[in-house]
């Protein structure tokens, strides 16, 4: 009895080493607030994560956030005052380094007409191409561009244009899903198969938050040898949360302030940036930029020496009549659009944030937003909302898909300091609580569908090209001078990946007699 219960002791012992329990070699880290072994099984298994930074995701260039004037860089030659400079500060955030192209949307095109192939998705299939009638004019010969500047390879690398704010804001969504499950199936936490049979899936297709969410489960991958993620107990787990900092943020479409800030690029005019950490930089830009390139910071053209210089900067209109200069010696050597690598980049590397087409932003237009918005992350367009759930408290899923969402009652914000409504989009600046009425279609065109477009394009004078300038347009509505790119919020240090965030000074007490 007594060798029984000494063997017992020790296998024990054995399973708690094994385990990584009290007596275990396995070092843990522990909880700085309770002295717990994170990821310890024989601790209650809390899960803390071994990633720790944030993965740039496929075609984004990160854009270290800051304080910028956000207005007019030129004088106001249209005398709209609707971009009164006024500083700003602006979060981190990723940007697509190009316009998104023909054959970028072609591709979201091709996914729907096979996901959704059933005569009944007819009209989801329709809603998403773009119109490609935007380039007919009553007294010009664009015929031979309405039939194959979508769909030529020619134009395979151009912007995509015709696309309205709506479409804009799906592709984006779009394409938050499709990264997102082939990050999946990389980590090997989706078979591989989930991508070859989308044909037909409808509303069985993947997306993110149907995935965190529980209502969506991908096709089961095969048993890793050395699994990455593992539950409280150990276990090998086949699936991801977002506290395991796996999958990405959303893409969507920056905000009027990102793109701003992105398209001037300031960075170039700090005389001392910090490239390492423990370095410190200057808290100065030297100039202030009137477009989008540091080489000449109020000029069109290539200044410095050589074959380049005199060289156009952006693809715009120089004059009437004068949309590429003459043969032989063309200016922009573009008569519409242009590639989207094409032209200067800025210093963040952007590629036609000045020219070629116009692009999207997310704000809701409002004249004076520049007096009215908050001077962190300005934005209009708020519309509070929460996932939907049926009488079991279950999540909904829509006939596409995605997890439906409803807007948040007044009810749940009547009580909130921060705020009192769902529906912020006409806050300050045409809610009952203002002065400004606008009475759309009697004597103004803007309304709560009105979304901002800058840039400037092939079709726009030199005027347009300066970031500061904003335009409007109705959600629903396109243009063939008009594109967009996508964005993503940066979790996680300011300054990028391998930096921190913070001030961190040496624990070395500082000597009590200096003065």
């Amino acid at each position: 009895m007594r060798n029984f219960l000494y063997l017992s002791a020790i296998a024990i012992l054995f399973t708690a080493c094994k385990g990584g329990g009290l007596f275990s070699k396995k070092k843990f880290q522990k909880s700085t607030t309770t002295g717990w072994n994170y990821n310890d099984k024989s601790m209650g298994g809390f899960q803390k994560s071994k990633i720790v930074e944030q993965a740039t995701g496929p075609g984004l260039q990160f854009i270290q956030g800051g304080t910028f004037t956000m207005g007019a860089t030129d004088e106001d030659v249209m005398g709209d005052w609707n971009n009164v400079p006024r500083r700003v500060t602006v979060s981190s955030f990723y940007i697509d380094k190009t316009e998104v192209a023909n054959i970028h949307y072609r591709e979201y095109l091709h996914w729907i007409e096979k996901t959704f192939d059933d005569p009944m998705y007819e009209k989801v299939v329709n809603a998403a191409k773009p119109d490609t009638l935007v380039w007919r004019k009553a007294l010009s010969a664009n015929e031979p561009l309405v039939e194959n500047y979508f769909r030529h390879p020619s134009y395979n690398e151009y912007p995509v244009v015709g696309v309205s704010w709506r479409q804009a804001s799906d592709y984006c969504i779009w394409r938050s899903n499709r990264v997102n499950e082939l990050i999946l199936v990389q980590r090997g936490l989706a078979n591989p198969n989930q991508l070859k049979t989308i044909q037909g899936q409808a509303e069985e297709n993947f997306t993110t938050k149907s995935y965190l969410l529980g209502v969506y489960s991908p096709q089961p991958a095969k048993p890793q040898k050395k699994p990455e993620l593992v539950d409280e107990n150990g276990r090998p787990r086949n699936y991801a949360t977002i506290e395991d900092g796996i999958l990405l943020p959303d893409y969507r479409l920056p905000t009027e302030a990102e793109w701003e800030y992105a398209a001037m690029g300031y960075i170039s005019q700090n005389p001392n940036v910090k490239t390492k950490e423990g370095k410190r930089g200057e808290e100065l830009f030297m100039n202030r930029q009137v477009y989008t390139w540091a080489k000449n910071v109020n000029g069109l053209r290539d200044s410095r020496l050589g074959s380049w210089q005199g060289k156009y900067m952006a693809n715009f209109k120089r004059g009437a009549g004068d949309y590429m200069g003459v043969a032989g010696g063309l200016n922009d050597n573009a008569s519409v659009t242009g590639p989207i690598t094409s032209f200067f980049p800025n210093s963040f590397g952007l590629y036609n944030m000045s020219g070629n087409v116009n692009e999207w932003v997310a704000d809701v237009y409002r004249p004076m937003n520049s007096k009215d918005l908050e001077d962190f992350n300005p934005f209009r367009g708020n519309l509070f909302t929460k996932f939907m759930k049926d009488e079991n408290n279950e999540y909904v899923r829509d006939s596409l898909g995605n997890v439906k969402k409803i807007v948040v009652s007044d009810e749940e914000t009547k009580n909130r300091r921060n705020y009192q409504r769902n529906n912020l989009l006409n806050y300050a600046d045409g809610d009952s609580l203002s002065l400004a009425n606008y009475s759309t279609g009697l004597n103004t065109l803007i309304s709560n569908k009105s979304r901002v477009y800058k840039g400037g394009s092939w079709d726009d004078r030199a005027y347009w090209l300066s970031p500061g300038t904003r335009r409007f347009l109705d959600e629903d509505q396109s243009s063939a001078t008009i594109g967009f790119r996508c964005a993503m919020d940066r979790f996680g240090s300011q300054e990028g990946n391998g930096f921190k965030n913070g001030m961190h000074f040496s624990n070395t007490r500082q000597n009590s007699r200096k003065k």
